[in-house]
């Protein structure tokens, strides 16, 4: 390149600092000395310190062909470095260098490393594990008595459960699941009667699991019992009959049953109230299995196939009868209801007798007072209706309520004091007494109430 060029005041970034003569670093040449042809523009000097002017050369300095290399500079002097030279100091910054690692491979790289290094750290921890003569053992609570209070669900249930039976029962047309329960070691059986009504062959399976056929005693389909009974069994239990009358509302109480075939199936709740006045059955639509229950209501969960099975007390005696539920889908003629907390129970005192007649005669009697009631009476209480069936009279002449005193269009409002409601619920509460038993009628005629005393006559169920 000539010396001739116009050059200006050096750049910021390769100037020297004031008053240094000369702070080059090693390893940096000195500046070539500038020639001049005798014309041109002398103005244009080179710069050692900065703000003072170099000395001129002694001698042009000859340039140098292009194909060879300039000289070396005498030793001793020193040459001054020009930046606009042939090597200018300038760098083109071409990105990192493509030979190293980038961010991503390091990463992968840290990654492959370290499941390399786990999955070979597990497989000789586990190899170790194998090899070692030490186990891995969890802490765990230690066995205690498995014994239960006498009183508790458990206890309740491990007394009962060898009594309870479950019934499979096979009819003309369907089949069906009921619950039952031993009454005696002769191997008497007491089951709601809607169980076994149609049966045809009769199964009981014990909660051990054996299985045996049993044969109809005799049923009832006015209070919804009925007898089986198994021959040739050794061993049975029979459960402890307790006492409806002592039963108070809040008492704990257990159910036991298959519902839905789910044998030995174990709920608890309350006596949810007692005295519920509960009509069942009705299919036949003439009344004949229309079954009256002046039952216990219970929230022990309750489902089909807990039928006939017992509700028992605390003491593990059975109370009462399970016998029906209300369903929340009850009008849904293709679903079976489910237990929403309404069970109910036929209370064990009308189940003994009951159970007692048909163990020794195949029937059972029901209490009657000998009037026919008009069962389309809206009004508050029973009403006695002005005619019989076939145009008879509808007060039995020479029966328990002729005696008392009781005239056709009698409206019977109350039973020992208990306000009755409509026919079917003085039906229950006459039920739920044995032929014989005295009692108190309240009746309105002609505006007044009177009393009257009555005792019990006896018919025979169906």
């Amino acid at each position: 390149m000539a010396d001739r060029q116009q050059t200006e005041p050096a750049p910021q970034w390769w100037s020297r600092p004031e008053g240094t003569a000369d702070s080059r670093r090693d390893g940096v040449p000195a500046p070539r000395p500038e020639t001049h042809d005798g014309g041109g523009d002398h103005g244009a000097e080179g710069y050692g310190a900065a703000g003072q002017a170099a000395p001129a050369p002694e001698a042009p300095a000859q340039e140098p062909p292009a194909h060879e290399a300039p000289a070396h500079e005498p030793a001793g002097h020193e040459a001054r470095y020009d930046p606009w030279g042939a090597q200018p100091l300038q760098v083109v910054d071409r990105g990192r260098d493509r030979r190293g690692f980038r961010l991503w491979q390091v990463a992968a790289l840290a990654a492959v490393t370290a499941l390399l290094a786990g999955g070979i750290g597990g497989w000789v921890g586990v190899l170790a594990e194998r090899q070692s003569s030490t186990r891995l053992e969890l802490p765990q609570a230690a066995v205690a008595d498995k014994g239960r209070a006498p009183d508790s669900v458990a206890g309740i249930a491990a007394t009962a459960l060898p009594g309870v039976v479950t019934l499979h029962v096979r009819g003309a047309k369907s089949s069906g699941t009921g619950t039952g329960f031993v009454l005696d070691p002769q191997g008497h059986i007491l089951t709601n009667n809607h169980v076994v009504a149609d049966a045809k062959e009769i199964a009981v399976t014990f909660s051990t699991g054996e299985s045996v056929t049993a044969e109809l005693v005799g049923r009832d389909s006015g209070y919804d019992l009925a007898v089986v009974k198994v021959s040739g069994v050794r061993g049975l239990r029979p459960l402890s009959l307790g006492n409806s009358e002592n039963v108070k509302v809040g008492d704990p109480v257990v159910a036991i049953g298959a519902p839905f075939d789910l044998s030995n199936t174990v709920t608890a709740g309350i006596i949810s109230a007692t005295g519920r006045p509960v009509t069942a059955g009705g299919d036949k639509g003439d009344g004949s299995d229309i079954s009256y229950v002046d039952a216990l209501q219970t929230d022990a969960p309750i489902n089909p196939g807990n039928s006939g099975g017992p509700l028992l007390d605390a003491r593990a005696h059975v109370v009462g009868i399970n016998s029906a539920i209300r369903g929340a889908d009850k009008d849904d003629p293709d679903r079976q209801g489910g237990s929403i907390g309404l069970g109910f129970a036929i209370p064990i005192n009308q189940g003994k007798r009951v159970a007692e007649e048909l163990i020794a005669t195949g029937r059972a009697t029901h209490p009657v007072i000998g009037v026919t009631l008009d069962m389309d009476y809206t009004g508050d209480g029973a009403r006695v209706g002005d005619k019989g069936e076939d145009g008879k009279p509808s007060v039995t002449a020479g029966g328990p309520g002729a005696r008392a005193g009781i005239r056709p269009g009698d409206v019977i409002t109350k039973v020992d004091g208990q306000r009755v409601r409509g026919g079917d619920e003085l039906i229950i509460k006459i039920r739920a007494h044995r032929p014989g038993d005295p009692l108190t009628l309240t009746v309105l005629r002609d505006g007044r109430e009177r009393t009257l005393d009555v005792v019990l006559g006896s018919a025979n169920g169906s």
